[in-house]
């Protein structure tokens, strides 16, 4: 029986196992030469290392995003318990709504109950069958402050006893205080004239929503034989007048049309001027002589859409109207921060005015450098430029009469002017960002060397266009006849009518009464509803002692009323300010 010899065992498994990746606490045990069952295993874990794994977002949990007040992504059913929920005492819920500055001031002279003086007329000359006047004993607005006339009023115990008020006449006229000292008035101040250079005269009337209308005579300026001012003799010369619209940064020491804040017609050619760059506009060898009467309509989309452009929210694929109109009846915010302060024998407001901003002198005045380094300021203004004082308005125009027959539209997408496009001079006390209720375009007339212009605001007009709509007669709110009017709203159809700034006046006038019972409210609101005598000598409201003249009669009354006190040879009465003559 043959012997079988068992096989010989193998030295090499049947298969070899993988050889397990080296982490990094096996990084010691590493040889210091590499072999074919151990390369280099620096090289490779440096081809082969794991993508870093993506940080996931840190999402905070319901509740707390509850606690914080954010609103589910989900839409959740809100917490009615929450909602009906009353806020501690102490929060600052309201924080970011804003509010007006309160100053301790001493209680208010037995003279300043009574209705305000209108400025002294002093007779100057006589000119086209008309006396003019210089205006004295007022104030006017110059080196960033504004001023209106005031009243004291026992009514408003929480705004220091001080109202708004106005001067005769009692009509829409040129403003004595928003008008350059070189101008010269007729006795009803809607007549204008000068000795001097361009000077500018701004109305007591502001357009900020809707379409206006109102018109300008030309007194004295170019002769109607076609011959201008400089190709007469001097003393044959009717001197020059440019009218439109400008808004309160315009400079009043200037032609209108002469910066970004203001749109002109010229007399000479009938041209158009924007930031001092006149353009042809009338037709050739027609110009604006004397005798002539220019209509000036303007329009403005509503403050809803305005407000849109200026916060960057202006789309213009969805915004393709002007009819939509806010939903509810909350409007915007109204602040004005004004200080009673004593001129001569008037008691004004005086406030922070707005003023020009560097981007808008760029865009009249382009420098070489930045239009290289910057692109934001060579971009032509359009509604969503992303500097917001370039930003324009839509359905926003000018229009032009003359003798009652249309020209045209020499102006079209006039730039924004609520704030943030709108700022004040910075200063310590002035505020950004805040609209006080008279912002807007106003009319606007600059004369030249013996130019002369009256305007008519009126209802009753020299010639007035078809669609024109008088005082006496109510704006249509059901809409025109054939068109479906149900779903515009009454405020947006009054938009549409082509009104006299007449209306404008007196609308002007019953928003100031009521921003200024909205003034008492929001301070006797802070006070936490108390009366002055519930309330005591304590004052929850914030408040700041405003600058007064040095100690007076009633400084004691004063102390035991505000609970400020008053050191010795610390002011006690309302400031009086003096201006020079320039």
């Amino acid at each position: 029986m043959a012997e079988t010899s068992p096989s010989p065992r193998s030295s090499t498994p049947a298969t070899i196992p993988q050889k397990r990746p080296l982490g990094i606490e096996d990084e010691q045990h590493v040889p210091a030469v590499p072999s074919p069952l151990n390369p280099d295993f620096a090289s490779s874990r440096a081809r082969k290392a794991a993508p870093a794994r993506e940080q996931r977002e840190k999402k905070e949990s319901l509740k707390k995003r509850e606690a914080k007040g954010v609103e589910s992504v989900r839409g959740g059913t809100p917490d009615s318990q929450a909602l009906s929920r009353k806020p501690k005492k102490g929060t600052e819920q309201n924080s970011s709504i804003p509010s007006l500055l309160r100053y301790k001031l001493p209680p208010p002279n037995p003279t300043d109950f009574d209705p305000p003086k209108a400025p002294i007329l002093v007779p100057i000359f006589q000119k086209v069958h008309r006396q003019f006047f210089e205006a004295s004993e007022h104030v006017f607005n110059r080196k960033g402050f504004r001023y209106t006339h005031c009243i004291a009023d026992p009514a408003f115990t929480f705004t220091q006893y001080h109202r708004g008020s106005e001067t005769e006449p009692f009509a829409p006229r040129f403003d004595y205080e928003d008008t350059s000292s070189h101008i010269f008035f007729d006795s009803h101040a809607r007549s204008i004239t000068t000795e001097k250079g361009f000077r500018m005269a701004r109305a007591n009337v502001g357009a900020r929503e809707g379409r206006w209308y109102w018109e300008c005579k030309i007194l004295s300026g170019v002769k109607p034989n076609g011959h201008d001012g400089n190709s007469i003799t001097a003393g044959d010369s009717g001197g020059h007048v440019r009218l439109g619209f400008s808004r309160r940064e315009a400079t009043l020491d200037t032609p209108v049309g002469f910066d970004a804040y203001s749109y002109g017609l010229r007399d000479v050619a009938g041209q158009k001027v924007h930031m001092s760059r006149p353009k042809d506009f009338m037709p050739a060898g027609e110009q604006i002589c004397e005798g002539d009467v220019i209509g000036l309509e303007i329009n403005l989309p509503s403050l809803t859409l305005h407000r849109k452009v200026v916060e960057g929210s202006y789309n213009k694929a969805v915004d393709v109207s002007d009819d939509v109109e806010p939903q509810g009846a909350e409007g915007a915010d109204i602040i004005r921060d004004r200080l009673p302060i004593r001129y001569k024998a008037h008691l004004y407001f005086e406030q922070f005015e707005y003023q020009s901003c560097k981007e808008l002198e760029e865009l009249m005045n382009p420098s070489p450098v930045i239009a290289t380094t910057s692109t934001s300021t060579t971009a032509a203004p359009n509604p969503n430029h992303s500097l917001v004082a370039l930003r324009t308005l839509p359905f926003s125009c000018i229009k032009v009469y003359k003798n009652g027959q249309y020209v045209g539209t020499p102006f079209t997408d006039l730039l924004a002017f609520l704030p943030p496009a709108s700022k004040p001079l910075h200063q310590v006390g002035a505020r950004d960002g805040l609209d006080d209720g008279m912002l807007g375009y106003f009319p606007s007339v600059s004369v030249f060397r013996g130019g002369a212009a009256e305007v008519n605001f009126g209802p009753e007009f020299w010639y007035p266009p078809p669609d024109v709509i008088g005082s006496g007669e109510d704006v249509d709110m059901l809409g025109e006849p054939g068109i479906n009017n149900a779903s515009r709203s009454g405020t947006s159809m009054s938009l549409k009518k082509l009104r006299s700034l007449a209306e404008r006046y007196n609308e002007q006038i019953a928003e100031d009464v009521m921003y200024d019972i909205i003034d008492e409210v929001d301070l006797w609101a802070q006070d936490g509803g108390q009366t002055e005598a519930q309330k005591g000598a304590s004052d929850p409201a914030p408040t700041i002692l405003g600058p007064v003249d040095p100690a007076a009669p009633g400084l004691d009354i004063a102390m035991a009323n505000s609970g400020v006190k008053i050191e010795p040879g610390q002011p006690g009465e309302i400031k009086e300010i003096i201006q020079e003559e320039e």
